[in-house]
């Protein structure tokens, strides 16, 4: 089993009153490097990792393997520091998310139409924000390419919110992902461009109830997103290869705790539209705290060591700084962000021969032509009518009154 072990003369954190599954870890007073190390080995310890003190010597072990409850405990610990950093932001628009959702007793009545709303203005993105910190993964913002979409049920006068759904720049390599693909690293830095990740699918209250987030899900795999990213990306080049950024022939995303109940089964009449292709290493950053990951920078900072985040940096930019920071502290960098939270990776097609086209053996993409109408038909017949026929779904609907929206 891989482990981390370095020496720590003064800060080994002490059972209190006998116990020692109870461990304080004291950082006040505390020189930065020691306040970092300390804060590493709280937030492990949390996820269960074991620790050993012998002379002066800690060795950090990783579990086996996290299960549901304890990934969701972490989540939980990053989701709540940002809520508490964003708090005032929250309650000030909070009156807008409750304004823009709509009564249990009136979506049971609604034939559900929806229409899909691009974020452009400011009050949009500030809608899209404050539904997105609804839920139990902490909020995070994408660098590069992004596109943020509010769905809506124009079946009802005021067109209330089903859920939302987000479009981000994919990361640069994914082992299992390329691997799938068929990219060695020259067709991946071609031809990455043609991919995004929907790091945001969801239902807001109460469709959430209805099995919107499938809803959400089979949206995202018709003609309409493609159409709407060729829109917003058709006067776009790549600066390199000065390729058009505005073809788009699949969507990546991931689920949360191992295989995912959402993605599950999706189909569309006979076709797989969320095609399971692996699973993470478990490279990450969400089983630090966001506590941990300002001490890192401060600690950098302190050491005159700048880790940028300029555009087109990405997602890897905290994982650069946990890095550094962790090798100049003597941990192994890779042990100490290999053991993160596994995923599954989906792939969405958007196109019939989307590996022919990503692996470069074609220039013509052949498109799958799913209507939105299409895909929201068979979602009706296929989960929502079935989902209506339980009483306990249709008692939980009817309980949610929007003014009682929270976070």
């Amino acid at each position: 089993m891989e482990s981390l072990a370095f020496k720590i003369p003064s800060i080994a954190p002490t059972p209190t009153h006998g116990n020692p599954n109870h461990i304080v870890f004291d950082t006040e007073n505390k020189p930065l490097d020691e306040k970092v190390k300390i804060l590493i080995l709280r937030d492990l310890w949390k996820l269960g990792w074991h620790i050993d003190f012998n002379d002066n010597k800690i060795q950090v072990v990783p579990p086996s393997e996290y299960d549901k409850a304890t990934i969701k405990h972490a989540m939980s610990i990053k989701r709540d520091e940002i809520i508490q950093k964003n708090q005032k932001w929250i309650e000030k628009h909070l009156p807008k998310a409750q304004s823009n959702l709509a009564d249990g007793k009136d979506v049971l009545k609604s034939r559900i139409s929806p229409i899909i709303e691009v974020c452009e203005k400011q009050k949009q993105h500030d809608l899209f924000r404050i539904l997105r910190y609804y839920w139990s993964s902490p909020y995070s913002e994408y660098v590069g390419r992004r596109m943020r979409l509010i769905i809506r049920d124009n079946a009802l006068p005021n067109k209330p919110v089903i859920g939302i759904a987000a479009l981000g720049s994919p990361i640069i390599h994914i082992p299992e992902r390329d691997e799938w693909i068929g990219w060695d690293k020259d067709t991946r830095t071609k031809n990455l461009i043609y991919t995004m990740d929907a790091y945001v699918i969801g239902a807001l209250p109460p469709y959430n109830h209805l099995l919107g987030g499938k809803l959400i899900s089979y949206i995202l795999a018709s003609r309409n997103i493609r159409q709407l990213y060729r829109e917003k990306y058709k006067d776009k080049v790549t600066l390199i290869e000065g390729r058009t950024a505005s073809k788009l022939a699949g969507l990546f995303t991931t689920s949360l705790y191992g295989k995912s109940s959402q993605y599950n089964r999706m189909k569309f009449r006979d076709e797989l539209l969320y095609k399971p292709i692996g699973e993470t290493k478990g490279y990450g950053t969400l089983h630090l705290s966001e506590e941990t990951v300002r001490a890192m920078l401060e600690y950098l900072k302190s050491e005159k060591v700048l880790v940028t985040n300029r555009f087109g940096d990405g997602p890897s930019w905290t994982m650069r700084v946990i890095r550094q920071a962790g090798d100049m502290l003597g941990f192994d960098s890779n042990i100490l962000l290999q053991h993160s939270f596994k995923r599954n990776i989906y792939l969405v097609p958007l196109a019939a021969n989307y590996k022919e086209f990503l692996n470069g053996d074609t220039k013509q993409i052949k498109y799958n032509d799913h209507s939105l109408k299409e895909m929201t038909d068979f979602w009706k017949e296929r989960w929502l009518n079935k989902r209506k026929e339980r009483p306990e779904i249709l008692e939980a609907v009817l309980k949610f009154r929007a003014e009682s929206f929270n976070i």
